[in-house]
């Protein structure tokens, strides 16, 4: 959620060859979804009807939980809240950026309940808070640390997960200045040892969390399925995210960051995913434009979710409890069915269309630099002695 805000309010206006290509690498990569204009009505996809699971049997939720511990403790202390996730048999996340005591107690409370909860592994926020190719050494001691924490307290845990995002903190941190901003997007370019690295360091991790016997999921943006498709790192390089998987592979599919493609999103990279989360119920004090999910919108992501998955994350809690989501699911009738329009679903594999594209154009610019050096260079070399031969010889003129 943090970083597709920061992402939508950092413009940089870049001029000249850098700018250019920081547009390519990153504008249009990762923003593209926020501002696309809205769907055309002059569609051929036909209307797509949508139900839950076979049988009307519900999903798995998980709710994510980011709250400090003061806030989540006031969360869970709220009528009825407790009883709800037990009827739910949901589970949560838990982000785990503060490891300390009052962290293990809530911990111990869920436990005690018999709440599911995954591990979220986060870093402290001074470190960057999210998982990604730039603090593999961090998140290593990050999970020995949490372990022995664990240990120590005797705390239960149904998996880890790892939630991989961009380094959005060294875009904002460059923000002010175009010149090393655009210099290190074209360093990152070409750091294709650093992405392998980086992926050769996550699965030391996971093995290692695997020998403590827990199971792990990891959390990606969509945008890393079209990369897969295209065979190539740039996401990985440019915004330091990480090609890797655990036990299970969850896409972050969020409607609410772009309300006009409705569930489009959800079917469109649906058929790709182990599993996915949608959201955000929340929304964003400081932006307008990330609006919470309503109840319908909830409810309509939730069941075409169910169509491919039978575990769905939940961003987050503390939105549902705000919004009285939690007795509205309990009761949730998962056999009904909800319509994708036609034109949310041709506007979502037109953005995929893009994605794609986007990412082989910015794979390719070496190659395109040089037919260009060399279409430049032959067409020099073509002009140069016509040129000789229009240019009369001296004492000839007139």
């Amino acid at each position: 959620m943090a970083v597709m805000e920061a992402l939508l309010k950092l413009y940089i206006p870049l001029r000249g060859a850098a700018g250019i290509g920081c547009v390519i690498l990153l504008a249009i990569l990762l923003a593209e979804v926020l501002v696309l204009s809205a769907p055309s009505d002059n569609t051929r996809t036909k209307n797509v009807q949508v139900s839950g699971g076979a049988g009307g049997i519900a999903p798995t939720l998980v709710f994510a939980v980011d709250q400090s511990t003061p806030q989540l403790t006031s969360l869970l202390s709220q009528t009825g809240v407790m009883a709800d996730l037990k009827e739910l048999k949901a589970g949560i996340a838990l982000s785990l950026p503060d490891i300390d005591t009052g962290r293990a107690q809530i911990v111990e409370q869920l436990n005690k309940a018999g709440i599911p909860l995954t591990a979220w592994l986060a870093l402290p926020g001074e470190e960057g808070y999210y998982l990604n190719n730039g603090n593999e050494p961090e998140a290593a001691a990050r999970f020995a640390e949490f372990e022995r924490w664990t240990v120590e307290n005797r705390l239960h845990w149904a998996a880890i997960g790892l939630d991989i995002e961009p380094q959005i903190q060294d875009f904002t941190a460059l923000g002010n200045n175009k010149l090393r901003f655009a210099a290190t997007l074209v360093g990152r370019y070409f750091e294709f040892d650093r992405a392998r690295r980086a992926r050769e360091s996550y699965a030391a991790l996971i093995r290692e969390i695997h020998s403590h016997g827990y199971a792990v999921e990891t959390y990606q943006f969509p945008f890393i399925a079209d990369e897969r498709k295209m065979h190539t790192t740039l996401l990985e390089r440019l915004a330091g995210i990480v090609d890797v998987r655990g036990d299970k592979e969850v896409l972050m599919l969020y409607s609410s960051f772009n309300p006009k493609i409705d569930s489009g999103l959800i079917w469109a990279y649906g058929p790709e995913a182990q599993a996915i989360a949608v959201g955000s119920t929340m929304g964003s004090d400081s932006d307008r434009r990330f609006v919470p999910l309503s109840w319908e919108d909830l409810s309509r992501d939730l069941l075409v979710a169910h169509h491919f998955s039978e575990t769905i994350g939940v961003y987050n809690l503390e939105g549902c409890i705000r919004q009285g989501f939690l007795p509205r699911l309990v009761s949730m009738d998962w056999r009904r069915e909800v319509n994708i329009p036609p034109q949310f679903i041709d506007y979502a594999a037109q953005f995929r269309k893009r994605v794609e594209t986007a990412i082989w154009i910015g794979s390719h610019l070496p190659h395109f630099a040089l037919i260009a050096i060399i279409t430049i260079g032959a067409g020099i070399a073509w002009w140069r002695p016509r040129r000789r031969k229009m240019v009369p010889p001296a004492g000839k003129i007139g």
